[in-house]
């Protein structure tokens, strides 16, 4: 049972990924960085504890303690572009302990639309620090969000999972060098400087050899951090609509919840390869149409890199046995959070008649000193520890124990 002090409430993971929506629906649900304080308050207001979400270019997913499915379901739609009933169409909905296995696997790069991809944990990480920033947390998720962290560096070292296109930003490159001749003299436009339009770039230096690499941002100071590391150009958002004229092969990777590069942007004549890495599409479908450009998002690039998987799936079953291995350890802790109402009560009971006792001897007799304070302090832990030994020794009589000692000890538990 999960943290069963929580009453009536679950532990929910609900969300939109790739595995039942393509990129359409999913740019439907995406949840933006913005929403999170809006979010974060109306969630707390209807009794939602302990939860935050992640929004990817494959996924975008809820997790958190609520009474319902269907309560967060309603929450999370309302502010994101999506209704509720196409939620229900697609939506995948995993409850307490698949909840968590469902994290752990995401978490691993055994649910990316590219398997292994080793970004997810970055996505979560930033996305989960952007919620605690607003109190949505607390021990049970900082443990499993610690925990999923711990399963992914295990991952990525001790298993091939992440050999190779483990990651829509390399995907993006491997796609131009698959579909591209004389790949070092094509002008490359990146527009977007986010953590995958960083990565994009990291990538194509790396594997292109091209000294024709554009970034545009909106804010060209993110933009101007890359020039500390690679011979790129940068210009001013301002100057988009001109750089397009003279680009072969564009990169869009903006978050905006509409298109940034629409038809009138690129001159009808134009040969183009156009990769849109965003979710929801940042590129006009209809650019698609033209026979002289390539349209490629991220559903069919997840396509072709999984035609060279082969051999990293048979990394699954060790990754697996990693999850195995972390989701025991995780559960012995959740059993001890079981009885944390009834520990923290005991030990409080023997500290006030710690300090009743006391107090009465000092009356009898003044000489007494700190060590005797320190002798008791230390009793009373040791009563503690054991009592908590007990109960995590003998579960099956833990709640006649639990019951016998609030009547001994006229315990109070705060729950």
């Amino acid at each position: 049972m999960i943290d069963n002090y929580r009453l009536k409430k679950e532990f929910y993971a609900i969300g939109v990924s790739y595995e039942k929506a393509d990129a359409e629906i999913r740019g439907k649900f995406a949840f933006f960085p913005e929403s999170v304080e809006s979010f974060s308050a109306e969630a707390k207001s209807i009794g939602v504890e302990n939860f935050f979400i992640v929004s990817t270019c494959n996924r975008s997913e809820l997790y958190g303690f609520a009474e319902s499915a269907e309560s967060l379901m309603q929450l999370y739609c309302k502010h994101t572009n999506g209704t509720l009933e196409e939620m229900k169409t697609v939506v995948s909905i995993q409850k307490n302990e698949e909840a968590i296995q469902h994290l752990f696997q995401v978490a691993a790069g055994l649910k990316s639309q590219i398997l292994g991809d080793f970004e997810i944990i970055g996505q979560i990480k930033i996305w989960f620090k952007r919620f605690k920033k607003h109190n949505t947390s607390g021990a049970f998720l900082e443990r499993l969000i610690n925990t999923a962290i711990q399963i992914s560096k295990k991952v990525k070292t001790e298993t091939t999972l992440s050999n190779g296109a483990a990651s829509v930003s390399f995907a993006a490159v491997h796609y131009i060098l698959a579909t591209q001749t004389e790949i070092s003299k094509k002008n490359i436009l990146l527009y977007g400087i986010g953590k995958i339009g960083r990565n994009t770039c990291t990538n194509l230096i790396k594997h292109t050899q091209n000294d024709h690499i554009t970034l545009i941002n909106r804010t060209r100071e993110k933009a101007e951090v890359m020039t500390q590391k690679y011979d790129v150009l940068v210009k001013d958002f301002s100057e988009l609509n001109e750089a397009l004229k003279k680009t072969d092969i564009l990169i869009v990777a903006t978050g905006a919840e509409q298109p940034t590069i629409t038809e009138e942007m690129i001159p009808y004549d134009k040969e183009m390869t156009i990769i849109d890495l965003s979710v929801p599409e940042n590129v006009s479908h209809t650019l698609a149409s033209r026979e002289n450009i390539q349209l490629i998002n991220v559903d069919g690039l997840s396509k072709m890199v999984d035609e060279t998987l082969g051999s990293r799936k048979d990394s699954v079953p060790a990754a697996m046995e990693i999850i195995s291995e972390h989701t025991i350890e995780f559960n012995e802790w959740l059993k001890t959070r079981e009885f944390v109402p009834a520990i923290q009560s005991f030990k409080e009971r023997l500290e006030f008649l710690q300090e009743f006792e006391l107090k009465n001897l000092k009356k009898k007799n003044p000489q007494i000193n700190g060590k005797e304070t320190l002798v008791a302090e230390k009793l009373v832990q040791n009563l503690t520890n054991q009592f908590a030994s007990y109960l995590l020794d003998n579960r099956e009589n833990a709640e006649e124990t639990i019951m016998m000692m609030e009547e001994i000890f006229r315990l109070k538990q705060n729950v």
